[in-house]
Protein backbone atom coordinates (compact mmCIF):
# COMPACT_ATOMS: atom_id res chain seq x y z
CA UNK A 1 0.00 0.00 0.00
CA UNK A 2 1.31 3.44 -0.92
CA UNK A 3 2.17 5.47 2.17
CA UNK A 4 1.11 8.66 0.43
CA UNK A 5 -1.86 7.15 -1.42
CA UNK A 6 -3.56 5.74 1.66
CA UNK A 7 -3.66 9.13 3.45
CA UNK A 8 -6.98 10.94 2.90
CA UNK A 9 -6.82 14.51 1.58
CA UNK A 10 -8.47 16.98 3.97
CA UNK A 11 -10.97 19.43 2.47
CA UNK A 12 -10.94 23.04 3.70
CA UNK A 13 -14.33 24.60 4.42
CA UNK A 14 -14.53 26.72 1.25
CA UNK A 15 -13.42 24.02 -1.25
CA UNK A 16 -15.86 21.91 -3.26
CA UNK A 17 -14.72 18.65 -4.89
CA UNK A 18 -16.90 16.80 -7.39
CA UNK A 19 -16.16 13.43 -9.02
CA UNK A 20 -18.10 12.41 -12.13
CA UNK A 21 -16.93 9.25 -13.87
CA UNK A 22 -13.16 9.90 -13.91
CA UNK A 23 -13.30 13.72 -14.00
CA UNK A 24 -12.36 15.46 -10.75
CA UNK A 25 -13.35 19.13 -10.34
CA UNK A 26 -11.99 21.26 -7.49
CA UNK A 27 -13.53 24.72 -6.91
CA UNK A 28 -12.98 27.53 -4.44
CA UNK A 29 -14.51 30.92 -5.19
CA UNK A 30 -13.59 31.85 -8.77
CA UNK A 31 -10.74 29.32 -8.99
CA UNK A 32 -11.50 25.99 -10.66
CA UNK A 33 -9.25 23.08 -11.68
CA UNK A 34 -10.13 19.79 -13.38
CA UNK A 35 -8.26 16.53 -13.75
CA UNK A 36 -9.09 13.16 -15.32
CA UNK A 37 -7.64 10.38 -13.20
CA UNK A 38 -6.42 7.02 -14.48
CA UNK A 39 -8.81 4.02 -14.51
CA UNK A 40 -6.51 2.05 -12.14
CA UNK A 41 -7.65 4.13 -9.15
CA UNK A 42 -11.00 5.16 -7.65
CA UNK A 43 -11.66 8.55 -6.05
CA UNK A 44 -14.44 9.14 -3.50
CA UNK A 45 -15.44 12.32 -1.69
CA UNK A 46 -16.51 11.79 1.92
CA UNK A 47 -18.65 14.86 2.72
CA UNK A 48 -19.24 13.83 6.35
CA UNK A 49 -15.53 13.56 7.18
CA UNK A 50 -14.59 16.44 4.81
CA UNK A 51 -11.95 14.42 2.95
CA UNK A 52 -11.11 12.83 -0.40
CA UNK A 53 -10.07 9.16 -0.41
CA UNK A 54 -8.11 7.51 -3.23
CA UNK A 55 -8.13 3.70 -3.53
CA UNK A 56 -6.54 1.46 -6.12
CA UNK A 57 -8.45 -1.23 -7.96
CA UNK A 58 -5.66 -3.80 -8.34
CA UNK A 59 -2.17 -4.60 -7.14
CA UNK A 60 -0.24 -4.22 -10.40
CA UNK A 61 2.77 -1.99 -10.90
CA UNK A 62 0.82 0.81 -12.60
CA UNK A 63 -1.98 0.54 -10.02
CA UNK A 64 0.51 1.10 -7.20
CA UNK A 65 2.25 3.94 -9.05
CA UNK A 66 -0.98 5.81 -9.82
CA UNK A 67 -2.30 5.47 -6.26
CA UNK A 68 0.10 7.96 -4.67
CA UNK A 69 0.36 10.11 -7.79
CA UNK A 70 -3.40 10.67 -8.02
CA UNK A 71 -3.62 11.56 -4.34
CA UNK A 72 -0.73 14.05 -4.66
CA UNK A 73 -2.31 15.67 -7.73
CA UNK A 74 -5.64 16.11 -5.92
CA UNK A 75 -3.87 17.66 -2.93
CA UNK A 76 -2.00 20.06 -5.24
CA UNK A 77 -5.29 21.05 -6.87
CA UNK A 78 -6.78 21.87 -3.45
CA UNK A 79 -3.73 23.91 -2.46
CA UNK A 80 -3.79 25.66 -5.85
CA UNK A 81 -7.39 26.86 -5.64
CA UNK A 82 -6.98 28.03 -2.02
CA UNK A 83 -3.51 29.62 -1.81
CA UNK A 84 -1.95 29.16 -5.26
CA UNK A 85 1.61 28.45 -6.28
CA UNK A 86 4.51 30.83 -6.90
CA UNK A 87 8.03 30.53 -8.33
CA UNK A 88 10.55 33.35 -8.16
CA UNK A 89 13.49 33.75 -10.53
CA UNK A 90 16.44 36.14 -10.60
CA UNK A 91 18.12 37.57 -13.69
CA UNK A 92 21.91 38.07 -13.33
CA UNK A 93 23.85 39.68 -16.19
CA UNK A 94 25.09 43.10 -17.27
CA UNK A 95 22.63 44.79 -19.61
CA UNK A 96 20.06 41.99 -19.33
CA UNK A 97 16.41 42.83 -18.85
CA UNK A 98 12.96 41.28 -18.73
CA UNK A 99 9.55 42.74 -19.60
CA UNK A 100 6.00 41.41 -19.74
CA UNK A 101 3.88 42.44 -22.75
CA UNK A 102 0.40 40.93 -22.84
CA UNK A 103 0.75 37.17 -22.51
CA UNK A 104 4.45 37.12 -23.44
CA UNK A 105 7.62 37.49 -21.42
CA UNK A 106 10.33 39.33 -23.38
CA UNK A 107 13.87 38.34 -22.34
CA UNK A 108 16.91 40.38 -23.38
CA UNK A 109 19.65 38.07 -22.15
CA UNK A 110 22.75 38.61 -24.29
CA UNK A 111 21.51 37.22 -27.61
CA UNK A 112 21.12 39.17 -30.86
CA UNK A 113 17.35 38.81 -30.61
CA UNK A 114 14.76 39.16 -27.87
CA UNK A 115 13.59 35.79 -26.57
CA UNK A 116 9.85 35.34 -26.03
CA UNK A 117 8.04 32.96 -23.67
CA UNK A 118 4.27 32.62 -24.10
CA UNK A 119 2.37 32.56 -20.80
CA UNK A 120 -0.72 30.28 -20.79
CA UNK A 121 -4.08 31.28 -19.32
CA UNK A 122 -4.25 30.91 -15.55
CA UNK A 123 -0.59 31.88 -15.01
CA UNK A 124 0.56 35.42 -14.26
CA UNK A 125 4.10 36.75 -14.60
CA UNK A 126 5.26 39.95 -12.91
CA UNK A 127 8.66 41.60 -12.92
CA UNK A 128 10.42 44.05 -10.64
CA UNK A 129 13.91 45.03 -11.90
CA UNK A 130 15.77 41.69 -12.15
CA UNK A 131 13.19 39.61 -10.24
CA UNK A 132 10.59 37.51 -12.07
CA UNK A 133 7.56 36.06 -10.25
CA UNK A 134 5.44 33.33 -11.85
CA UNK A 135 2.15 32.61 -10.03
CA UNK A 136 -1.01 30.60 -10.64
CA UNK A 137 -3.36 27.90 -9.40
CA UNK A 138 -1.95 24.99 -11.45
CA UNK A 139 1.37 23.78 -9.98
CA UNK A 140 2.44 22.05 -13.19
CA UNK A 141 1.76 25.12 -15.37
CA UNK A 142 3.60 27.48 -12.99
CA UNK A 143 6.64 25.20 -12.89
CA UNK A 144 6.64 24.75 -16.66
CA UNK A 145 6.56 28.50 -17.38
CA UNK A 146 9.35 29.11 -14.85
CA UNK A 147 11.44 26.33 -16.41
CA UNK A 148 10.90 27.73 -19.93
CA UNK A 149 12.06 31.18 -18.79
CA UNK A 150 15.11 29.68 -17.05
CA UNK A 151 16.01 27.52 -20.07
CA UNK A 152 16.89 30.55 -22.22
CA UNK A 153 19.94 31.31 -20.03
CA UNK A 154 20.58 28.72 -17.29
CA UNK A 155 23.04 29.93 -14.65
CA UNK A 156 26.69 29.21 -15.32
CA UNK A 157 29.20 28.55 -12.53
CA UNK A 158 32.14 30.72 -13.65
CA UNK A 159 30.73 34.26 -13.84
CA UNK A 160 27.41 33.63 -12.10
CA UNK A 161 25.42 34.96 -15.07
CA UNK A 162 22.07 33.49 -16.02
CA UNK A 163 18.47 33.08 -14.89
CA UNK A 164 18.19 31.16 -11.64
CA UNK A 165 15.48 30.30 -9.14
CA UNK A 166 15.51 32.63 -6.12
CA UNK A 167 16.27 29.76 -3.71
CA UNK A 168 18.78 28.04 -6.02
CA UNK A 169 22.43 28.00 -4.94
CA UNK A 170 24.98 28.18 -7.73
CA UNK A 171 28.32 26.63 -6.76
CA UNK A 172 30.94 28.93 -8.22
CA UNK A 173 34.03 27.49 -9.93
CA UNK A 174 37.44 28.99 -10.26
CA UNK A 175 38.48 29.76 -13.83
CA UNK A 176 41.77 28.95 -15.52
CA UNK A 177 44.86 30.54 -13.99
CA UNK A 178 48.01 31.55 -15.74
CA UNK A 179 50.91 29.70 -14.13
CA UNK A 180 53.56 32.16 -15.27
CA UNK A 181 56.69 31.44 -17.27
CA UNK A 182 57.46 32.62 -20.76
CA UNK A 183 54.58 33.31 -23.06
Amino acid sequence: MSRIGKKPVALPANVKVAVKDRLITVESGKNKLTFTHRPEVAVKVDEAAKQVVVTRKGDGKIDRAMHGTTRALIENMIIGVTTGFKKELELNGVGWSVAVKGNKVMLTVGFADVREVVVPAGVTVTTVQNKITVAGTDKQAVGEVAAKIRSHRPPEPYNGKGIKYADEIIVRKQGKQFAGGSA
